[in-house]
């Protein structure tokens, strides 16, 4: 059990014992470093129950910790905080049990409770990924980790959005231009190809604007009246026609962009339970809204068009279905939500890693699925996150201007190369070491910059930066638990022994890194109520700081005491499987050399 938990259960007994009272909420903290203690509660909070003096109510519940609970060594109050001094005693016993076991901090999953489905990536197979796409799966798949991590058993799954004019752009500029040409003819990946032609199309039609409006046609007109876009919305058409020439065109060039994609996820080291495609969801969602029509969650309008009022819940009256019974992204997002459960009866809850320019339509569709009566609608979660800029500025797909996501991983693989080299630490690796090894950096330092953000925020992202070998950057912390496996390595002693609380005089380093080492436990679970990897990050950043302080304070394979030396090697065995789970729920290798 975490120390806080064990805390606060003393900390409730002693509120009935002293007070007659029940305590149903403890507040905790992290003692502040300029008062001696380890743990400090908030005594504020009691004063709403209990009518006295917090510091007077601080020493009376201080002194009953220091008589009945057998952890706390010494106690102090200040105003209304009580600072506690955990014995060392709790710290190695606590360390001789974490040590014992696997996976510290890591819950099982509970096969037999309900399941979360995290949906990331969901692109479009007009173009390849791209840094904007980076963000977005590793945070899904990050926050998959951790939840798994947390004890729930989850899925992990994207919606492919295969269909639509964009698609059809693609498809028309390729008939057009394309000559035929493959992937395996022109030597380029199949979403890139594709995406090529998405340029291609887009830079025609703009000529083709151009060239009305030289002839006197307003720009508005020249939009409606371009003879390519008027083509590729007749293709559209003809698909949902099932027309077979444009589906077998269709399912070709699809065919190409998803092995792109398989590829990009390969490397990136993201994947799924299940895909779902919206050329098989788009239709969804119809019968959902019949069956909202007559339970009176939504109503028609004269033309036929169904709606749902949403003014009394703050928001605005919504679409679900147009007057001629053709869907809207909100419906077909319903009938996905439902269709879901029914393929994986278990899940009580989805969360969806989608950008914030998205975040009404997800108040709307959780909201319309909670008045449907679903009651997996209240375990709904948007993970909404800020968009992803470079120094030299915006992207824009349509002008052929994004980050290649592929193109992006090379470079940042490249950049650790360049790094690496500078620092000349490799003359012993082979070219297939070092190139291993400049990947597990590069894609590490990728990934750190990007998820140690809080995801709300936007990010402006400097790859060189990224790759620093000091400061909080995932290189720095690799470089930290590649210098504690060159330790262990280094260890020509029996580590495997078990020392008894007499046997250990913890120095107060060891200490201090203990303290951080048991909140990794603690770190996972709100990392998971609260879908952010980010906590997950800055912790483990804060773990490698306090373990080079530890490492520069005390000596650690020269220790004169014998079993001072064994401590300490254990502790530095155990802080970094410590950093190498948590940097495995970010998605990141750690090397075993640096």
């Amino acid at each position: 059990m975490a120390l806080s938990h064990i805390i606060t259960n003393h900390i409730q007994n002693a509120a009935t014992e002293l007070f007659g009272i029940t305590l149903e909420k403890v507040e905790l903290q992290a003692t502040r470093k300029d008062f001696e203690g380890d743990i400090t509660m908030v005594i504020f909070p009691l004063l709403k129950l209990i009518k006295g003096n917090p510091v007077e109510l601080g020493n009376k519940i201080g002194q009953y910790l220091l008589d009945n609970a057998g952890i706390v060594s010494k106690f102090n109050v200040v105003a209304g905080f009580l600072n506690l001094v955990i014995a060392d005693s709790y710290y190695i016993n606590f360390f001789n049990e974490m040590k014992a076991g696997d996976n510290f901090g890591f819950v099982p999953v509970n096969e037999n409770g309900k399941a979360v489905m995290v949906e990331y990536a969901s692109p479009n197979t007009n173009k390849p990924l791209h840094l904007g796409h980076v963000r977005n799966v590793l945070l899904g798949y990050s926050v998959a980790q951790i939840v798994k991590a947390s004890g729930t058993k989850v899925y992990k799954t994207q919606v492919v959005n295969d269909r639509g004019i964009h698609i059809c752009k693609s498809m028309l500029a390729w008939q057009r231009f394309g000559n035929g040409e493959t992937p395996e003819t022109s030597g380029l990946k199949g979403d890139k190809l594709v995406g090529k032609y998405y340029v291609e199309f887009d830079r025609a039609y703009k000529n083709e604007i151009s060239a009305i409006v030289a002839a006197g046609g307003s720009e508005e007109e020249a939009k409606k009246q371009a003879e390519i876009m008027l083509a590729a919305q007749d293709m559209l058409r003809k698909w949902e026609a099932g027309d077979a020439e444009v589906v077998a065109l269709w399912e070709t060039m699809n065919g190409w962009v998803y092995k792109g994609f398989d590829a990009t996820f390969e490397s990136i080291g993201v994947d799924f339970d299940k895909n779902y495609y919206e050329s098989n969801t788009y239709l969804l969602g119809k019968d959902i809204v019949e069956d909202g029509l007559a339970k009176g969650v939504f109503y028609q309008k004269e033309d036929g068009s169904v709606w749902i009022d949403l003014t009394p819940d703050g928001l605005d009256e919504k679409l679900v279905l147009r007057s001629d019974g053709t869907s809207v992204y909100i419906t077909q997002d319903l009938g996905t939500a439902v269709q879901r459960v029914k393929d994986f009866p278990d899940v009580g809850g989805m969360v969806y890693t989608v950008g914030n320019e998205q975040d009404y339509h997800f108040k709307v569709l959780f909201l319309i699925l909670k008045k449907l009566g679903y009651d997996w609608a209240s375990h709904l979660y948007h993970l909404s996150y800020g968009m992803v800029d470079l120094p030299s500025g915006k992207m824009k797909s349509r002008e052929g201007t994004v980050v290649d996501a592929d193109d992006l991983m090379d470079e940042m693989t490249a950049t650790a190369k360049a790094i690496a080299e500078e620092l000349g630490k490799l003359d012993d690796y082979s070219d297939e070491e070092k190139a291993r090894l400049y990947k597990i950096i590069g894609l590490g330092a990728l990934k750190y910059y990007i998820l140690k953000v809080d995801p709300k925020k936007r990010i402006l992202f400097d790859p060189k930066e990224s790759v620093d070998f000091a400061g909080n950057t995932g290189p720095f912390i690799q470089y930290t638990y590649a210098r504690i496996q060159s330790l262990l390595r280094r260890a020509d002693f029996d580590t495997s022994v078990t020392l008894s609380v007499e046997e250990v005089n913890l120095h107060e380093k060891e200490k201090e890194l203990l303290k951080i080492v048991a909140q990794f436990p603690d770190v996972i679970q709100n990392a998971a109520a609260g879908h952010s990897p980010a906590l997950v990050a800055n912790y483990v950043y804060e773990l490698v700081k306090e373990y080079n302080s530890f490492y520069q304070s005390v000596p650690v394979l020269g220790a004169e005491v014998h079993n001072e030396k064994v401590f300490r090697i254990q502790l530095s065995k155990k802080v970094g499987e410590v950093i190498k789970s948590a940097f495995g729920l970010l998605g990141i290798g750690v090397p075993e050399r640096m």
